[in-house]
């Protein structure tokens, strides 16, 4: 069997990497220059799966605002409707002349010698929707 050997000799060796030598310069530009970009795109990264961790939770409050928003102005909607409907309890409880129109409005009434006559609305032409008031 034979064996093979080899010798480097050290003197061979390009200048950095040669055992010994103290006073080597080596670029460490690109080396300084890719670990800042790989640092860059790291924080990328992160910023980029914090958002999209959290992203489904944003739509959902921004949802949710809306929401809020929507059922703030039904509330306020309902109150001026309650209010109103006071204003009507409030004066049919304190005028008499309120309940008498009512009467004759809604009801139908008719003081004693008086006669109700009733007016129908007139047909919509064909194709269209009769609008009832």
């Amino acid at each position: 069997m034979q064996t093979l050997t080899f010798k480097i000799q050290i003197d061979s060796m390009p200048y950095p990497f040669r055992p010994g030598n103290k006073n080597r310069k080596v670029n460490y530009g690109i080396l300084r220059k890719l670990s800042g970009l790989v640092i860059f795109l790291m924080i990328i990264s992160i910023l980029c799966a914090v958002g999209l961790r959290f992203l489904p939770k944003i739509r959902s409050n921004q949802h949710l605002r809306q929401e809020v928003y929507k059922l703030e102005q039904e509330i306020e909607s309902e109150k001026s409707a309650a209010q109103h409907l006071d204003a009507s309890i409030k004066a049919v409880q304190s005028d008499p002349k309120t309940v008498e129109r009512l009467a004759r409005e809604k009801l139908g009434y008719a003081k004693p010698g008086e006669s109700v006559v009733h007016f129908e609305p007139a047909a919509a032409p064909a194709g269209t929707a009769a609008v009832r008031p």
